[in-house]
């Protein structure tokens, strides 16, 4: 771990900046948004515009990374996302906060891919969840102090958008600065979809389902306590209990994940948080109730993310792990990008309680599938390529990616 964090400092603190600026727009959107009197359908409008820019990121950013290398890929990502966060209270309207969340999603999925690799790169089989647990810690840490901002700022006015993009402006100036060797970027090689999801159908179909609940959990959280008539200490309290929960349990839960069958965990968080969302959404309006559920979900949901991330990993070569970051993120925006709408309409038709039912049912998939897959691939992470090509592929949407991807291989 002293060997990971050595080659990777520069990288956690870079990390930590940004996220400061992405908690800090994700919930100000959704607060603002409100103030400005937008509709439940125009504020999911702006919510998945991120995650179309998600997706155009994982396809397009790996490339990025084996041109120019990941220093220059995360510094150039930063600065753009600076630049946006500064437009977004001078133009105020669906449009413009449309196209600057598919900005800003381009830019930190463009981020995610850089520090992700970098970090697999640094790590071996045995450290990998610890690893991506202290990247998932700096993330959360970073969030709940943007929580802290929302709640002592004033929402409706300038400064609380130029802090997280000053922030983010430094971010890259550890990393700039730094003399730590960074991964050799001629190394890397692409991955196609088709044989990331044969590696490892779990990890791909959990970063699908994950992308829903990182959805409603990210994008669409302030409106659901809008909506539910809380305030904004009440929302930024949330919203913290959320990161909160993930911080504390992050490195223990990567701690055990090495020493224990990853699939279990992956199983036994997504059932837990299932349970939390299910228990927010029957006790209504009480707010102790509310928090305990944004616990649960926040406490598992992102330790699952690092978890899949970690999973994927065991079946890959390093040389693979750039492509494979884009490749799950990829699969992550395609199961975020409707997660917004969908949350809107389950508000629409239930109520608030929508939200919850959403995550509900994709967190039970998710622990079903779980096991299921622990009956279909040996417990040793040592997996034959054959058996590898003939894992069944996880979820319809992610079945037809891959059918698409054959096609074109064939016809070449």
């Amino acid at each position: 771990m002293i060997q990971v964090l050595s080659a990777t400092w520069a990288l956690l603190i870079g990390i930590f900046m940004l996220m400061i600026g992405n908690g800090l727009q994700g919930t100000l959107l959704g607060l603002r948004g409100g103030l400005a009197g937008f509709s439940n359908v125009e504020m999911s409008f702006v919510m998945s515009a991120y995650f179309l820019g998600f997706l155009a990121a994982s396809r397009m950013v790996p490339g990025m990374i084996r041109r120019v290398g990941h220093v220059r890929v995360f510094a150039a990502m930063g600065s753009t996302i600076s630049a946006v966060l500064i437009l977004y209270p001078a133009l105020v309207e669906v449009w413009a906060w449309t196209i600057g969340r598919a900005l800003i999603g381009f830019c930190f999925c463009g981020v995610y891919i850089t520090a992700e690799s970098w970090l697999n790169a640094a790590a071996s089989n045995e450290n990998r969840g610890k690893a991506l647990s202290l990247y998932m810690i700096v993330q959360m840490a970073g969030i709940v102090l943007a929580q802290y901002v929302v709640f002592k700022a004033d929402v409706s006015g300038f400064v609380v958008f130029i802090i997280p993009s000053v922030l983010v402006s430094l971010a890259f100036a550890p990393i700039l600065l730094s003399v730590q060797p960074t991964p050799a970027f001629a190394l890397t090689k692409p991955l196609s979809i088709r044989k990331l999801i044969n590696a490892s159908p779990l990890a791909c179909a959990g970063m699908f389902l994950l992308g829903g609940v990182f959805a409603a959990q990210f994008g669409m959280s302030a409106v659901y306590g809008t909506r539910m008539g809380l305030s904004v200490g009440q929302i930024s309290l949330m919203v913290s209990v959320v990161y909160i929960a993930a911080l504390i349990l992050q490195y223990p839960i990567g701690w055990l994940s090495d020493r224990v069958d990853r699939r279990i965990l992956i199983m036994a968080l997504a059932a837990i948080g299932a349970f939390g969302a299910l228990l927010a959404f029957m006790m209504g309006n009480w707010y102790p109730a509310i928090l305990m559920g944004a616990a649960l979900v926040g406490g598992t949901s992102n330790p699952l993310y690092s978890l899949l991330i970690a999973y994927a990993n065991d079946y890959l070569d390093r040389e693979d792990m750039a492509a494979a970051s884009g490749g799950l993120l990829f699969i992550n925006g395609l199961g975020a990008i409707s997660g917004p709408f969908i949350t809107a309409k389950a508000m629409d038709t239930i109520g608030p309680g929508g939200f919850w039912v959403l995550i509900v049912a994709l967190m039970l998939v998710l622990a079903l599938y779980a096991l299921w897959r622990m009956t279909q691939r040996p417990t040793h992470a040592a997996v034959t390529g054959m058996e590898m090509m003939s894992a069944v592929v996880a979820t319809p949407a992610v079945t037809e990616m891959a059918a698409e991807q054959q096609a074109s291989e064939d016809q070449a």
